[in-house]
């Protein structure tokens, strides 16, 4: 049930408007305000939902509130209930969920009423799915299986019919194919720079251009250079945000 506030200073379009609203069983409580001013006071002490909100006013306007309202962290929805059409523009510059014309039509009024509720209801949050369970993974090393954890890979070359694993220390053969291993590194921050090689990003030191033209990597912890072809240099500067 929402809580909702009537801001208008004439009485009986704040009565009618009040006896409409109660007709649709989806307002817990209403609150009446004849001027901004008096608006402001009450939202101080009162927590509502919704303001339906009178535009020409004495003083200052409805649009001015809204304004107010507006700059809030959590404001109130608005719903302005006005005689006039020349502010809708100006209505929606301030987020407003609804603009209604008096006199109030019921069933444009629960169309509104149903906007304010669905802005109130918090957007489902999609589960984060959880990477891979490859946080390591295994390589040949002297006859014997090892597992190497992701993060301490500096880059990954093809050669022949494995792939070779260079970390900052050692190497490692793999029988996993390069494509394999952008595939299923790629959430760990690797990047396919080169036909023949895929680089650990965080563990990229520098980017030179060399005489020709060409691109090459330096990488923390190793002496070779990586080489990056054509094609890939400039998803490459966007992912180092060159």
């Amino acid at each position: 049930m929402l809580r909702a506030m009537i801001v208008d200073d004439e009485a009986p379009a704040r009565s009618e408007l009040r006896f409409l609203l109660e007709q649709t069983g989806k307002i817990g409580s209403i609150t009446e305000a004849s001027s901004v001013r008096s608006a402001i006071e009450m939202l101080m002490g009162t927590r509502v939902d919704v303001v339906f909100l009178d535009i020409s006013m004495p003083g200052a306007s409805g649009l001015q509130l809204a304004e107010a309202l507006y700059k809030l962290k959590n404001p109130p929805a608005i719903v302005f209930v006005t005689a006039y059409s020349d502010h809708a523009v100006e209505a929606f510059d301030v987020d407003a969920v609804d603009y209604l014309m008096k006199p109030v039509e019921e069933a444009r009024l629960d169309r509104a009423i149903e906007k304010v509720i669905a802005r109130a209801k918090p957007v489902p949050v999609e589960p984060v799915a959880k990477p891979t369970n490859i946080e390591r993974i295994p390589v040949e090393k002297g006859g014997r299986k090892v597992l190497i954890p992701v993060d301490q890979i500096r880059f990954i070359m093809a050669k022949d019919d494995y792939s070779c694993i260079f970390t900052e220390d050692d190497r490692y053969l793999s029988t996993t194919s390069l494509a394999q291993f952008e595939s299923k590194l790629g959430e760990f921050g690797f990047f396919r720079v080169h036909r023949r090689y895929i680089v650990n990003l965080v563990n990229v030191e520098d980017v030179e251009t060399v005489p020709s033209g060409a691109i090459q990597l330096g990488v923390s912890g190793v002496d070779e250079r990586i080489p990056v072809s054509r094609r890939r240099v400039v998803p490459l500067k966007k992912a180092l945000n060159l």
